[in-house]
């Protein structure tokens, strides 16, 4: 499950500046962004990541992301993870949450259509949207799937000044499932890039209680620091990471580590696109 709750956190963090260029955000993070990748371009992402409480702690890897900008402004996305799961068996949630065997297999895979909406301006942020469609593939006798499809249906906002990058939005997941609630969700990221190798960031997340079968059984807000390191030889390439702690409600931590590799081809340049395998 997604660790997510909505904070009254100010929209001026998002509209206040003037633009440059858009850049995409999503992982390493927890909050996303409204820009779809480039028409005819690919992203492809090899990660792992955890998230848990004193419930339990979920862990997800190996996991694989596939985007691709199928259309102007219109990402196409995939997921296929794998994870685990370790309750804590701790007495002080039995029997309601936290109880059972450590299990590791398939997880839910996700499918996303990113869609941008409004254009960046001098005061106007981007603004598009990301919904996902949570496959119910993990095993969920196991603890690890929902059971059931579920869904994310966000509303993300990006600003650009200079080296300066601000994303923010929130959403709601839709789940109907026993043990599982639906619930808000809410991220802002801040994010600078200190030269043409490294990029750092500092988001603030939360969300509300996700229900007995999942290890956010309470609100939680958190705060994350994480960035990206471009390889020398391949600019393309890049190694992600992101940690982060709970600072109010329930607490809880969120991890991601991952490679990430980018190619495509733009129109009036053949010859130019490039393959994975190169990139790799």
């Amino acid at each position: 499950m997604p660790r997510i709750f909505l904070l009254r956190l100010p929209l001026l963090f998002a509209v206040a500046l003037s633009g440059a260029q858009l850049c995409a955000q999503g992982p390493p993070f927890q909050t996303d962004d409204p820009v779809p990748v480039d028409l005819h371009h690919y992203e492809f992402y090899v990660f792992g990541a955890a998230d848990g409480t004193p419930v339990e702690i979920d862990s997800t890897g190996p996991a694989f992301e596939f985007n691709w900008g199928a259309l102007p402004r219109l990402q196409l996305h995939a997921v296929l993870p794998w994870g685990s799961i370790h309750p804590s068996n701790s007495p002080v949630y039995a029997p309601e949450a936290g109880q059972g065997p450590s299990a590791f297999g398939l997880t839910d895979m996700e499918l996303g259509t990113k869609v941008a909406f409004v254009r960046e301006g001098k005061r106007m942020p981007q603004i598009g949207t990301f919904p996902m469609y949570e496959m119910p593939t993990g095993n969920f006798n196991e603890g690890l799937g929902v059971g059931t499809p579920w869904f994310k249906v966000p509303i993300w906002l990006q600003k650009n000044r200079g080296a300066w990058l601000f994303d923010g939005g929130g959403g709601y997941t839709i789940v109907k499932q026993t043990g599982y609630r639906s619930f808000p969700y809410t991220g802002w990221l801040v994010k600078k890039e200190l030269g043409e190798r490294l990029e750092l960031g500092a988001e603030l997340f939360a969300h509300a209680r996700e229900g007995l079968g999942t290890p956010q059984i309470q609100a939680s807000a958190m705060a994350d620091i994480g960035g990206y390191y471009h390889f020398r030889r391949n600019p393309n390439e890049q190694f992600l990471f992101c940690f982060g702690h709970s600072f109010a409600g329930q607490t809880e931590i969120y991890a991601y580590a991952g490679m990430y590799w980018t190619w495509g081809k733009d129109k009036g340049t053949p010859g130019d696109d490039k393959t994975l395998l190169a990139n790799f």
